[in-house]
């Protein structure tokens, strides 16, 4: 029986790979996904013997996992250089300063307790997309492997690198007071140091590592952790908060009140900040994010444009290099910037850090910023069920409905359909601004349905009763995770 190798092969996601262990996985499994990835490396790169980057995650299976990875990318002639204990972000920027050939980090980022996963990447600053995915699960579960003789050696000190890069360049006039949660994950040995390195006064929250979550997991979009940094935030009379996630590469922001700033909204002024100093720049945008980019007048008078795009870290992250863009921002609290202000890809820490230099600009409070920006009244990401053999297939169907509605001058609430995009799902607008979104879910049996309205609550909500309307009569959705 210490033979059987167990993966299931819905464990290959959209852009990573994610299982229950061992239930899912086990062991022997991981090994040939070591061995898959190896393979995949060795193709893609044209060399026989290509330096791979490995770091783990703060759990307390994460190390034997990444021993097995390890053993799979060696026997594939993969030459690993483990970093130890690590962010995914940190994972990422070793590919640059190491001048690697490919990255791999073993993380379940926010997920609960029990489950395991990998990020990886070939090409400096991406991670795989559904195509690289698709030929890994390909060549690991039809154990199409090569084989070759590599090595592993550890990199001592790697942590101190990626602290020092990130606080270089980035100091602060003002003294901002910050509370920084990490929810026991892993940023609890990295954001304060960083955040205290560039200038802030760091109130630390859950920083201390636990693997068991006793509280509640790292997740910034997790309203626990959100209550907690609040209440800390007014405790401490502090002027931010910041919610790190369990690999680092997402960030949450509370207002200096005590409120949640939606991470679409905290992009925008990002974007309004750097617009200033680099006019005629792009910026990305995943389709959940807010109207307001299409709009904004200082990202026009700064000749700035904005694309709206796939929703998925490894999209976003495409997007912004192919499009060279200076920035990408998702709603679910991943930031992308590329150079001068990082390399790319997602972190969390950076993010942050982009927050305190709209602070040090202003001579304002974090919730006088954020009232800088027009009124949304804004749904929550709402993800009723629906098969994941059949979302993709109603989705498509939906499409189809809603540009039949347009031709024929349906109206939401008196208003016409303005515009619709298709790069993801649908997405449809009104001529003031307002919308309404469907789309597969990446990662879970479900759909994803968010609207906005900057007319008034009412209209986003009765736009929100046309989508459900529709779903309905699919026949096909289940219960709701949430509802407006």
């Amino acid at each position: 029986m210490k033979d059987m190798i167990k993966i299931d092969p819905f464990g290959f996601r959209e852009y990573d790979a994610r299982w229950l262990y061992p239930e899912n996985i086990n062991l022997n499994g991981i090994e040939n996904l070591g061995k898959g990835l190896g393979t995949q490396i060795i193709k893609h790169t044209e060399k026989n013997n290509p330096r791979v980057i490995v770091g783990h995650d703060y759990r307390s299976y994460s190390e034997e996992i990444k021993e097995s990875l390890k053993k799979g990318l060696t026997s594939t002639g993969c030459l690993v250089e483990d970093l130890g204990l690590s962010l995914s972000p940190m994972v990422y920027f070793a590919q640059f300063n190491l001048n690697s050939d490919a990255v791999a980090m073993v993380t379940a980022s926010h997920n609960e307790n029990g489950w395991t996963g990998v990020k990886m990447g070939i090409k400096k600053g991406l991670t795989h997309a559904p195509e690289e995915m698709k030929e890994l699960k390909e060549i690991t579960l039809n154990n199409k492997f090569t084989e070759g003789k590599g090595n592993e050696k550890s990199i001592k000190d790697f942590q101190k690198i990626y602290k020092q890069n990130l606080i270089k360049g980035n100091k602060i006039k003002k003294k901002i007071k910050a509370v920084v949660a990490c929810g026991n994950g892993t940023a609890g040995i990295f954001a304060p140091d960083i955040l205290r390195g560039i200038g802030c006064e760091v109130i630390e929250l859950d920083c201390k590592l636990d693997w068991s979550f006793p509280k509640y997991n790292p997740n910034p979009e997790d309203m626990e952790m959100l209550h907690a940094i609040s209440k800390s935030v007014k405790d401490n009379n502090a002027d931010i908060g910041f919610g790190f996630d369990g690999d680092g590469d997402r960030c949450g922001v509370i207002d200096n009140e005590g409120n949640e700033i939606f991470s679409d909204k905290i992009g925008l002024l990002i974007a309004r900040n750097l617009s200033t100093k680099h006019k005629k720049s792009k910026f990305i945008v995943d389709v959940k994010s807010t109207g307001l980019f299409n709009t904004d007048k200082i990202l026009a008078s700064n000749n700035c444009k904005t694309i709206y795009w796939k929703t998925g870290h490894s999209h976003i992250k495409r997007k912004v290099h192919n499009e060279n863009a200076l920035a990408g921002f998702e709603k679910s609290g991943h930031f992308f910037f590329n150079q001068p202000l990082g390399y790319g890809y997602d972190d969390g820490i950076n993010s942050a850090i982009q927050v305190c230099h709209l602070l040090d600009n202003k001579n304002k409070k974090m919730n006088e910023i954020i009232n800088e920006l027009p009124i949304t009244y804004q749904s929550p990401t709402m993800a009723p069920f629906c098969k994941d053999g059949e979302k993709y297939d109603v989705v498509e169907e939906l499409v189809k409905q809603v540009q039949d509605l347009q031709n024929k001058k349906f109206k939401v609430d008196d208003q016409d359909i303005r515009e619709i995009l298709t790069v993801n799902g649908v997405r449809f607008s009104f001529a003031d601004g307002s919308w309404g979104l469907i789309r597969a879910s990446s990662n879970k049996p479900s759909l994803v349905v968010v609207t906005e309205s900057p007319t008034s609550h009412e209209r986003m909500k009765k736009i929100f009763d046309f989508i459900d309307s529709l779903l309905q009569k699919t026949g096909k959705i289940g219960q709701y995770d949430q509802k407006i």
